[in-house]
């Protein structure tokens, strides 16, 4: 049985129920988190919940609990569930309403916490890469939010399901921006590249952290916008996120990145990411 949070009470998920008039249900009024735990070790919390606060900020959503309440939460919700790797999916929304644009005179934020089985990325996908696309980008333009509203990336991500890929990379202005469920880097001329932060793309997590390792590790790395023509002539292309990790593209639209085999830059940041969550997985760093 799978226990989550909702509303001050933790219930079996099969019982747990929100009112239809909820406004998460009829406008996706809400934001969310994904959360990864690795041996009972939420990774970089503070980080997330970080981000959260920014995305309620972003709503005009008060925050319903402090940070240390939130830890207690996400901690017990992590100890009834049965793995010990995870992902706890937190989401807030402004709760229940009339139906109407406008924000209720009365908040009452709907709170919810979810456990879910961590699905770490396969060993062939490792190994070979996987297969992207391109489209463009069509979203929003505060995609700086962590919004429940996310049809534009659904719509976007199953692109990349019809053509059995495993991410759509999204272009804006003839720039990289991001993927429909993850960032991405690309490796030209052996120098690191990442598209900067702005209110076009999510401010990931372990995009921060893969920036973190390639300075630690003395890898050539620059923050700065990538054209799209740099995009197709790079010699790696990888996706990242908290539950993907970091993986490699080794082919774009049908044509073969690089050597069509993950790259020696990648080779190198996939073994010091894997030993980075092994330190969080011991408690010996801050995560």
């Amino acid at each position: 049985m799978t226990t989550v949070y909702l509303n001050g009470e933790f219930v079996a998920l099969e019982e747990a129920r929100v009112p239809v008039m909820d406004r998460g249900f009829l406008f996706g009024d809400g934001v969310y988190e994904v959360i990864p735990v690795y041996g009972r070790q939420p990774f970089r919390l503070r980080q997330h919940l970080a981000r959260l606060q920014s995305s309620l900020d972003g709503i005009r959503l008060a925050n319903p609990h402090s940070a240390v309440e939130w830890e207690n939460l996400i901690g017990q919700i992590i100890e009834r569930a049965e793995w010990r790797d995870q992902g706890v999916y937190l989401q807030i929304t402004r709760g229940p309403g009339p139906r109407d644009h406008a924000f209720p005179k009365t908040v009452q934020p709907t709170v919810f916490i979810l456990p879910m089985p961590l699905g770490s990325p396969s060993s062939e996908a490792i190994e070979n890469g996987v297969s992207a696309m391109t489209a463009t980008d069509n979203r929003w333009l505060r995609c700086d939010l962590k919004v429940t509203s996310l049809l534009p990336n659904v719509l976007l991500r199953q692109l990349s399901i019809d053509a059995d890929c495993a991410e759509t990379v999204l272009i804006r202005d003839g720039q990289l921006i991001e993927g429909s469920a993850s960032s991405v880097f690309i490796v030209l001329d052996g120098i690191l590249l990442a598209p900067p932060e702005s209110n076009l793309m999510l401010p990931g997590i372990t995009y921060d952290v893969v920036l973190e390792l390639a300075a630690s590790e003395g890898m050539r790395h620059e923050i700065r916008p990538i054209p799209e023509t740099e995009l197709r002539r790079a010699e790696e292309v990888w996706i990242t996120s908290s539950t993907r990790e970091v993986i490699a593209v080794t082919r774009l639209d049908g044509q073969v990145v690089g050597s069509g085999r993950p790259g020696p830059v990648f080779r190198q940041m996939y073994a010091c990411y894997q030993t980075f969550k092994r330190t969080v997985m011991r408690g010996n760093t801050a995560p």
